[in-house]
């Protein structure tokens, strides 16, 4: 039985971040109620789709998932195991908002089988937290964890971000010192993006916000890997960091380029060659479910080239690196035949090395990823 990760959408937030493009918008109780329904729906018909899976991993992402009632997460996780195979052991885990959490709700979200929380963190600083548009604060952050801890989850990631508008270099290393002195047992930390099409994105071109620049941001990411080692993380993807056995195994699916099936709003998916993509917008997402048709808004083949170029764009990420020997075994060709000389120019300008068989970036080569990645594309 093939084993595959599952990601579930769940695209409501109590007010959209100022930095955010994800598919999300604000919910109240009688879409969400619809939304949950037919989410159920699509479990079950694209459970018909793929009998012979194993479940391994499941993501509840996000939106924010905990703003859903817990009795709607029981409802779908009880969806889940009845129309799917789910791995005994498999990892489930759901993203949270601090201030979005109440003791009850953890309990019950053990109580369905998730094992493992996304906490949204992303600063530390209540002043930046309103900049960005979040709408939790600090303290709220204290109260998530000691609730997702009472409640007996013993594997909790924390998000965290730098180079946000008008956080200073030892700001964000006092954000990261709090962080890691709440003992999480693993910690994401992203670098900002700004977003077309978001407000944050507007007001740094008209001037109303001051962002920290390359410099700084690559002081902030380096000062980070150090400060998260000496207490006991080690970094395994140019963005994830966790004490030991406790990677995230459904993002290491990603990276592994490992199948997985994508259910609700816009989500996405990609098994035996194939990746295909959900609808963007409710009413289609409704009126294909009704009609007993898997809301599927488009699909292509993967082709080789692009199979290729994904294994490497992906695997270089990980602070493992990618293994010679898997590539051939996996792709039957020569790899040195086909990225030998991407290999040589980058291991020249010191952005790759290259040791017992394995290719991995180095440390300034995790700066400057995207020269590498885009070198892979067909």
């Amino acid at each position: 039985m093939e084993k595959a990760g599952l990601y579930i959408h769940i695209p409501f937030c109590e007010r959209k971040c100022h930095y955010c493009d994800f598919t999300s918008v604000p919910g109240n109780n009688d879409l969400m109620d619809r939304y949950v329904e037919r989410l159920i729906k699509e479990i079950s018909m694209a459970s018909d789709t793929y009998e012979d899976i194993n479940i391994g991993t499941i993501f509840i992402g996000g939106g924010t998932p905990s703003i859903l009632h817990e009795n709607k997460i029981a409802d779908i996780m009880d969806a889940v195991r009845r129309d799917f195979s789910l791995d005994t052991h498999a990892e489930v885990t759901i993203e949270i908002n601090p201030g979005t959490l109440t003791v009850d709700k953890a309990i019950s979200y053990r109580a369905s089988g998730i094992n493992r929380a996304s906490v949204g963190i992303q600063s530390m600083n209540n002043g930046i937290l309103k900049t960005i548009g979040r709408i939790h604060s600090e303290e709220q952050v204290l109260t998530t964890v000691e609730n997702l801890r009472r409640a007996g989850f013993e594997n909790i990631n924390g998000d965290i971000m730098f180079g946000l508008p008008h956080q200073s270099i030892e700001d964000f290393l006092q954000t990261l010192d709090k962080v890691i002195s709440l003992e999480l047992e693993h910690i994401s930390m992203y670098g900002l993006i700004l977003e077309e099409n978001t407000p944050l994105y507007r007001w740094y071109n008209r001037g109303l916000v001051c962002m920290p620049d390359e410099d700084e941001e690559r002081v902030m990411y380096h000062t980070a890997i150090d400060s998260l080692e000496f207490g006991g993380y080690r970094q395994y993807e140019i963005s994830n960091f966790a004490k030991e056995g406790f990677e995230c195994r459904h993002n290491l699916g990603y990276w592994k380029l490992r199948p997985y099936i994508g259910v609700g709003l816009s989500s996405h998916s990609s098994i035996s060659g194939r990746r295909y993509w959900n609808s963007s917008n409710f009413s289609d997402y409704f009126n294909k479910l009704d009609r007993g048709i898997l809301p599927i808004a488009g699909d292509e083949t993967i082709s080789r080239d692009l199979m290729e170029a994904e294994y490497m764009i992906l695997g270089i990420r990980l602070n493992e690196g990618i293994s010679i020997e898997d590539y051939e075994k996996r792709f039957n060709t020569s790899f040195m035949g086909k990225y030998g000389e991407v290999i040589n120019n980058h291991t020249k300008s010191g952005l790759i090395q290259l040791d017992d068989g394995t290719i991995r970036l180095t440390r300034k080569g995790m700066d400057l990823s995207n020269q590498v990645e885009i070198d892979f594309l067909p």
